[in-house]
């Protein structure tokens, strides 16, 4: 791989003030303004603040959607929005949708998925399930129930479309890049005002071209080992601030789905998203699914410039595999062949085509799952699903010794199958962090779904190229099983649907307004890379609780320290308390519950040396100021229990965005920083998104 920089990149410390009409969200006025069909042919700038001479296929797109802000590097831009999802771990979404007061959701198309939570193993869980298919109806949302699928595979397959931007309550959303649209994952709180018609404002990230040239060694080496290859060199926070659109000879040899396996382990990077050009691929993947209407081709202009330049040949790329713990830690897997593997799972959103899934299948036939491992099959849609039933793939998985699971996230977010004890498990998943599989000790990798098969098989870590097993490469179909009976479509009379609330469903919490001066204890000191999965577990003893914030703040840092929620209780009316983090704090899944459940519990700040994106958007937007250390001296010198003051923390959030704080217990004070625009400056101040959004419907 070649890297080389533009020389640009001094903009990106730029920012400036935006101030965009709020009417977008009340009334046809909003929804006029999010459907508006707008040209993409055009090079030269379409308004005032758009950026002249020839456009890259982000720029494109975002100029294509433009409704304030420029496009230039660092500086604000608002974005309409053409579709919006949300999933069951964020159902809270329409609590807040139904907290801002519409009677129906004003973005172009709306969709609800339950993919995530679908153990029943009390009433909980399909509480939450009713509850989100009847607010769905009532406010004019599409459904897809569940057994449907993953809400990326799905929406991939049937909803999808090149040159829309679409955002979704999952960080994973980015997979539909690989169709050549823009797909971005947020927050609950985001979705909902993107429900209520809102554009969506953020600063413009930078573009990072990456250029392929060559074909991949089929069928040894896949789409996987190429995101793989990928994060080992940017690692998890390569990413961060950027936006990676994919270029180069080597894009036509990409299947659709293969780019969609991606675009989404791009998440992984800390990208904002990942995408590639809409061509011929794509349209043959749009007409297999009945949807070739919807096919346009989209691409860079010629000269169009980027941040930065990174250049990777697949013919010379390998299988590879992530080791524990997390999905940069990636070598060559002939490197730690041998080691003995007791579980492997196959399938989620991330390599879950009917190709992938066949290919898998035929070298499974014939053959007997090692006697010491437990192989677990979950295909990521009912389409897959279907169509690897009626042509007997299934019955090849079952009779090697599969174990197969229902569509959905299951393993991947800890939702069952969890590991034994210490065990070795391979997945050809998104994710690794310790502990997500549920099982806190368990030595969790990733690989493709072909590697992955031959360990099965073999029963230990293996190069695929070195099993002897016999891999005959399965291509997509022509056409593919189209039956969308599983996804509700929205009624025309919805005046007599009721929202159906069980008894776990809890009103959702509002923060007060920012305090002018904040007097907090230093709760927690965590280290780098803290996932949102170390603030907020997932798993199946947790994630039912998700609309019912009380309860499921008891589980805030459990793993990290189980006495985190009694002492911010205890601090909660004393000045709360505040949480130092290191590098990269907040990276992984986007659940808001991860900033939600500390507000709840007092949490006034976090310091830290930078946070990931998403989960410094659910901080704004549930009024937890984010902070930032000017040097690391600082942040190893404060303690675990030191009393912090800041002061003036309203005119600082308005003006300089610097604050001194005094750390009372040990007698010295040092500087921080904040990167909020002037929106975000404005919901900080309210108390967060909700507030905000209140503020702006009593001025209209």
């Amino acid at each position: 791989m070649k890297e080389q920089n533009c020389g640009s990149c001094s903009q990106c410390s730029e920012d400036s003030g935006l101030t965009l009409s709020r009417r977008s969200f009340l009334g046809t006025t909003g929804a006029a303004m999010v459907g508006a069909a707008v040209s993409m042919s055009s090079v030269e700038a379409l308004a005032a603040g758009g950026k002249q001479g020839p456009l890259n296929l982000v720029e494109k797109i975002f100029e294509a959607h433009r409704v304030g802000g420029e496009l230039k590097t660092g500086k604000m831009i608002a974005l309409k929005v053409d579709q919006v999802m949300n999933h069951d771990i964020n159902g809270m979404a329409w609590l807040e949708f139904e907290a801002i007061g519409l009677d129906t959701v004003k973005v172009p198309f709306a969709i609800s998925f339950v993919d995530h939570n679908m153990l029943q193993t009390d009433y909980m869980n399909p509480d939450d399930h009713i509850f989100m298919q009847t607010a769905a109806a009532k406010f004019g949302a599409h459904f897809s129930r569940p057994g449907n699928g993953v809400c990326h595979q799905v929406h991939l397959e049937r909803f999808a479309a090149p040159g829309k931007i679409y955002f979704g309550t999952d960080s994973h959303t980015p997979t539909a890049g690989g169709m050549g649209m823009i797909a971005i994952g947020v927050g609950g709180l985001d979705v909902a005002a993107m429900f209520a018609g809102m554009p969506f404002e953020f600063n413009m990230p930078k573009v990072v071209q990456i250029k392929l040239t060559g074909n991949l060694q089929r069928p040894y080496v896949t789409a996987m080992d190429v995101i793989l290859t990928i994060l080992q060199k940017l690692s998890v926070k390569g990413g961060v601030g950027k936006i990676i659109e994919y270029s180069g000879p080597g894009v036509a040899n990409l299947t659709l789905t293969e780019r969609a396996t991606i675009t989404n382990m791009g998440a992984e990077l800390g990208a904002t998203t990942s995408i590639f050009p809409s061509d011929e691929q794509t349209r043959k993947f749009l007409k297999a699914q009945g949807r070739e209407k919807e096919w346009k081709a989209l691409a860079a202009d010629p000269g169009a410039q980027y941040d930065q330049t990174i250049e990777i040949d697949l013919s010379k790329l390998e299988p590879m595999i992530a080791l524990p713990w997390s999905p940069d830690k990636v070598v060559p897997i002939r490197t730690v062949a041998g080691k003995k593997v007791n579980q492997v799972c196959i399938g989620s959103c991330t390599n879950s085509s009917y190709g992938m899934m066949k290919t898998v299948a035929t070298m499974l036939k014939g053959n007997t799952v090692d006697e010491m491992v437990s192989l677990l099959i979950n295909p990521g849609s009912r389409q897959v699903y279907s169509m690897l039933a009626k042509d007997g793939s299934v019955a090849d998985m079952i009779q090697s010794g599969a174990r197969m699971l229902e569509s959905g996230c299951g393993p991947c977010i800890g939702m069952g199958a969890a590991p034994g004890s210490g065990q070795v498990s391979v997945r050809s998943y998104n994710r690794n962090f310790k502990g997500r599989s549920g099982t806190k000790d368990a030595q969790v990798y990733l690989a493709s779904p072909i590697s992955c098969a031959a360990m099965a098989l073999k029963g230990e870590i293996i190069d695929p190229r070195d099993a002897g097993i016999k891999v005959p490469m399965v291509a997509e179909p022509a056409q593919y099983l189209i039956n969308d009976s599983m996804i509700v479509k929205p009624k025309k009379d919805r005046s007599k649907i009721k929202i159906v609330r069980g008894p776990n469903i809890k009103p959702l919490p509002v923060k007060e307004a920012l305090r002018d001066t904040i007097a907090a204890t230093t709760l927690l000191k965590v280290g780098d890379n803290i996932t949102t999965d170390a603030i907020m577990p997932s798993g199946a003893k947790v994630l039912p609780l998700r609309m019912n914030i009380p309860k499921i703040s008891e589980h805030v840092f459990e793993s990290v320290d189980k006495t985190f929620a009694s002492r911010a209780m205890a601090l909660k009316d004393k000045g709360g308390s505040i949480i130092v983090g290191g590098d990269n704090y907040g990276q992984g899944s986007s659940r808001e519950h991860a900033a939600l459940a500390p507000m709840y519990l007092g949490v006034q700040a976090v310091i830290a040396k930078n946070i990931a994106r998403i989960h410094n958007s659910n901080l704004i937007n549930f009024g937890i100021l984010p902070l930032m250390f000017k040097s690391d001296e600082d942040y190893k010198r404060v303690a675990q229990g030191d009393e912090l003051v800041i002061r003036n923390v309203i005119k600082n959030v308005k003006g300089s965005q610097t604050y001194e704080v005094e750390n009372k217990t040990q007698g010295y004070t040092f500087t921080v920083v904040s990167k909020l625009n002037v929106r975000e400056q404005e919901i900080m101040v309210l108390g967060g998104l909700l507030p905000y959004i209140k503020a702006q419907q009593a001025k209209a």
